[in-house]
């Protein structure tokens, strides 16, 4: 969680700087990780397998992500738009789950609930910075192609070979993508490209890498509300080092979607206990 956050305060320290554009940021991103993915596979794997469940859904799921991510954050804060991000996460890998066969427990509907206020009430119109509905968009759609990611993950029986064939196949389509867009860029400032080279290969490649060995071991719904602790993360570290404001109002929400996520994740009682 902590290796997500970190991404959004590496996303929005790039772009606010005016040294990259969005979409340049989320190739090299891409490149960077699949990179370093490449070099962990093919050391400790001795190769490269392209194939397996899931895989068309995850790269499409990462490349929605990752470019519905940067362009969000060239005119969205990051604690909230982290907070969007999770928010739509959480909708899209709920349902996902329902589909997939998952009974989820009263408690965890409940926890959910209560951590979803806590979005809300941060996110509803007037609050503490205005919201772009472009913006916004983009960040809602990234929010749905990482839940696609993080569904696709769940049926992963080698999770760095997962993670390393996909973050591949998306650096390829992202590639592709930025060629027949706004090609390579004239200028990248070389601080923006040290923040978009750690966000690839480390909170995004290794951060990855280790999800999807966690995915397979627990149910989709507790994926999803966990993750509901990243925007509480993630605004933080905008205010520590972003200079971003603390609010009273940032407080009580983020208690709020804390205290959420705990009950949903709290084990039922033993019988008899």
């Amino acid at each position: 969680m902590l290796a997500f956050a970190a991404n959004s305060l590496l996303n929005r320290a790039a772009l606010s700087g005016g040294g990259i554009d969005a979409v340049s940021f989320g190739t090299l991103r891409l490149l960077a990780g699949a990179a370093m993915l490449t070099a962990l596979a093919l050391l400790l794997r001795g190769g490269l397998r392209f194939g397996g469940r899931g895989r068309l859904a995850g790269v499409i799921g990462l490349v929605l992500y990752i470019y519905g991510f940067s362009a969000a954050y060239s005119g969205l804060e990051a604690g909230l738009g982290a907070l969007l991000l999770f928010g739509m996460v959480q909708v899209t890998m709920f349902a996902g789950s329902l589909l997939g066969g998952e009974v989820v427990p009263a408690r965890r509907w409940t926890g959910a609930a209560l951590a979803f206020a806590g979005l809300l009430w941060l996110l509803w119109p007037g609050g503490s910075a205005p919201l772009s509905l472009w913006h916004a968009g983009a960040m809602a759609l990234a929010g749905i192609g990482w839940g696609i990611y993080s569904l696709a993950g769940r049926g992963a029986q080698d999770a760095l070979m997962s993670a390393s064939a996909t973050m591949i196949l998306a650096a390829v389509v992202g590639v592709a993508l930025q060629l027949a867009g706004p090609g390579l860029p004239a200028r990248v400032s070389p601080g923006a490209l040290g923040l978009a080279v750690i966000s690839g290969a480390v909170t995004s490649g290794l951060g990855y890498a280790l999800w999807y060995s966690v995915l397979p071991r627990i149910p989709g719904s507790v994926a999803a509300v966990a993750q509901l602790t990243v925007p509480v993360l993630a605004m933080a570290g905008g205010m520590v080092l972003l200079g971003e404001a603390l609010t009273l109002r940032f407080v009580l929400a983020a208690l709020l979607v804390l205290g959420g996520v705990a009950l949903s994740l709290r084990p039922p009682r033993p019988a008899g206990g």
